[in-house]
């Protein structure tokens, strides 16, 4: 499936160190790099920056 590879699951993990993970997929060719977001963080209590884990 050509589908999953243009699009692969990725584990966004918090850098508060509460090892609070969110999983989602990201397109390859509009972001290469790794991702950076700003979710909530529910062990911290507060919103932190995520980043991609591979």
């Amino acid at each position: 499936m050509a589908g999953n590879e243009l699009r692969p699951v990725i584990k966004l993990r918090s850098t508060a160190g509460t090892g609070y993970t969110y999983v989602t997929r990201k397109n390859r060719r509009n972001s290469p790099d790794r991702l950076t977001l700003t979710k909530y963080d529910p062990i911290a209590r507060r919103h932190v920056e995520f980043r991609e884990d591979r």
